[in-house]
Parts: structure tokens; sequence; C-alpha cells
């Protein structure tokens, strides 16, 4: 959950950076100090890593608690499928798991859309090991040490030209959970149901583990994961997302393979890792890939200490493969060009009307421009303030 947003100078760029290592080693530390091993330690510094916006701007107070519970319930059903489906096989409990997550992102609200790639890692997680509720119990301590770590040493670290900034919170007198405009809950998941784009992901992220076996992959989870976070219903999309997955999986691996197989793995090596990948993002102006690059520099110590040496060109081969599927669902299968629509849009006579959404689709149709060697797509004059 790194920032997303605009460039906020060098100096905050390089605080945010210190900043995200000191809160990384710390969450390490606390996760060991309460009796966390293995993966929940490094669940916990990786949130504590991922909630610390580079802009230091704060996330509204209800994401928390949604958080909280959302990753724990679907953590929950993963366990409890897992343990109660452990006779069968594997493929067919993980395809199973991965369709139920895919409809509970059709409960979100669209305040709430953030969140759907939470839900569907959340899922599969236990299925990735082996599943119990003591694992669930640490991670979800874990999760709560991460994000409490994170949110403090931001607040204390956040400049005072930063201090008033914050997410603005949707004011909403009826339902605080749903967003102005949202249909009720039953005509939103009518709707999802009835869109074709919906099924394409639902059906190839119930596969995706599969074909990944079936392909050969050493790691056969990043091509669930490639469907499930990188495939949009727009071509667009679905194209920047794998660039920035590309990019962002490929810097992210630097630092663990030096300060991990130089120093060991410790507490401040920890925070060197991520703390440096912060600062490595920004010394090559790549902020846009800062989530990604910490993802993957923090699941690097995930079970595997100082880097073995097939992790690092497998795990890089198998989420290429990922993106392939993704790329290949989204182009093949119902695509919807973002650039099409735009250049109708701009075709025609003037329409103020449509600049919302003309505005809405520059950055897809951007990315289709860029893959495609076209020229950069212009707002219309008419469509701006």
């Amino acid at each position: 959950m790194a920032a997303e947003a605009g460039r906020p100078g060098l100096g905050l760029d390089l605080r945010a950076a210190l900043v995200i290592g000191l809160a990384t080693a710390i969450s390490d530390a606390a996760c060991q100090g309460v009796g966390l091993s293995g993966g929940s330690v490094a669940y916990g510094a990786v949130i504590a890593a991922l909630v610390i916006r580079p802009d230091f701007s704060r996330w509204p107070l209800k994401i928390y608690p949604v958080l909280v519970i959302l990753f724990g319930v679907c953590l929950a059903i993963g366990v409890s499928l897992g343990l109660g489906l452990s006779n069968v096989p594997e493929l067919f409990s993980f395809g199973l798991v991965a369709a139920l997550m895919q409809l509970i992102t059709l409960l979100l609200p669209s305040s709430l859309r953030i969140l759907s790639g939470v839900v569907a890692v959340a899922g599969v997680l236990p299925l990735l090991g082996t599943p119990s509720w003591e694992g669930w119990r640490d991670q979800m301590l874990a999760l709560v040490i991460g994000l409490t770590i994170g949110t403090l040493v931001q607040l204390i670290f956040t400049p005072e030209s930063a201090a008033s900034q914050s997410e603005p919170e949707p004011k909403h007198s009826q339902n605080p959970g749903a967003a102005p405009g949202d249909p009720p809950l039953a005509e939103r998941v009518a709707a999802g149901l009835r869109t074709p784009f919906f099924w394409r992901k639902l059906v190839f992220a119930s596969l995706a583990y599969t074909i990944g076996v079936g392909l050969g992959a050493v790691t056969p989870k990043y091509l669930y994961f490639g469907v499930v976070l990188l495939l949009n219903d727009s071509i667009g999309d679905t194209l920047a997302r794998v660039r920035d997955r590309m990019v962002g999986v490929s810097l992210g691996i630097l630092m663990p393979l030096l300060v991990f197989n130089t120093i060991g793995m410790s507490e401040v090596a920890i925070g060197l890792v991520m703390g440096g990948t912060a600062a490595l993002m920004t010394a090559l102006n790549r902020q846009s890939h800062l989530r990604t690059a910490l993802i993957s520099s923090g699941v690097a110590f995930v079970g595997y200490g100082p880097l073995v040496a097939w992790y690092i060109p497998h795990r890089w081969i198998d989420y290429l493969m990922g993106c392939g599927l993704a790329l290949a669902v989204g182009l093949l299968l119902f695509p919807n060009s973002a650039l099409r629509r735009f250049n109708q849009l701009t075709a025609g006579a003037s329409n103020p009307s449509v600049a919302g959404e003309l505005k809405q689709l520059l950055p897809a149709a951007t990315e289709e421009a860029r893959w495609l060697g076209l020229p950069k797509p212009q707002l219309p004059a008419w469509s701006k303030p």
C-alpha cells in the first residue's frame, strides 16, 4: 500500500526510504519478540513497509479495521477449505478458493475496491503451505503488528509540511461502507455476474495455478498472482500493471541479493534491504513501481534466508509467465481497448458531458499507445476545465 501519488521531492523521498527501513526493522524485531517465526515475521515486516506512504499522507482510518477483518475472513476461508479438503487434489482446492475470492470481491463497494488484491492473495496464502489455525493466528498478529508499527513510525517522522495531508474521508449519510453512487449490494453483485470480464477473471484465476504446474513452473503461484493482480477489464490497464510488475520485481530483487548474501539475515539487514529498495527506486526515478519493488524485496526472506541460487531466476521467469497469461487472456478474450474508446469519444463533436470519462480513460489509453508505438493521446481542449 505504499503511496501511488505524485512526485513528492527528493528530500521527502529519502526520508520515506529511511522511515520504511526503520519501520521494517522494528516490525521484524517485534514479531520475533512475541514468538513469531518464518513467513509470519516477513508478512509483518512487509506490511510495515507498505503502509508507509512516501508523501507521508495518511490512510483513511476506516481502512485499518476493514483491512484486518477482510484479511482475517479470507485467510480463515483458505484455512477452513484447506483443512476440510486435505484429501482432495491440491489443484482442485486451490482453484475452488481462488474462485471464492473472486466472488467475494463483488461484495466490495467502490470505496474499498483497492482491497481486491488483498482478498485474492489472502485466501490462497494458507494453501501455499500447511494450513492451520495456529498459522492463521500468527499471520493475523503479524498483520496487526506491521500495520501498527508502520503507521506509528510514519506519524513520528512525518515532516510538518506534510502533517496535515490525509486521504479524504468520504461522507455518506446512511451507509458509511458505500461510496456515493454505489448501487445496493444485490444490484452490484448481479451486475458483476452479468459481465464477461468478471467470469474471464474468475475462470483463469481458478485455472492459473494448474496452468503453472502444467507448464513446469517452479513456483506456479506466481501465475495465479499474475492473473488476479494484473488482469484488468481494460487492455491498457493490464499492460500498465504488467510493466509495473516486471520493473518492480526486477529491481526489487537487487537489494536482497546484495545485502542478504553479504551480511546475512538480521533486523538491520532487513531494514537495509527495504530502505535500500526505496532509495534505489528514488535514485532511478521509479517511484511509481515502489510498492511492487517493496513486495518483491520483502518476500525474498519468506523462508529463504540468504537467497538460494535458484530463487531469483525462477521467480522472475514464473512471474513473467504470469504476466504472459494475464496479457493473453486480456487480449484474446473480450478485449476492451481504452485507446479505441478514447479515440471514438474525441473524434466526434465536442461533448463536455464525456470529459470525466475521457480523463479516466487517458492513463490506460496512453499505455496502449506506448506499447503500440503511437503518439500519446491528448485530451481535447473542450474537455479541459
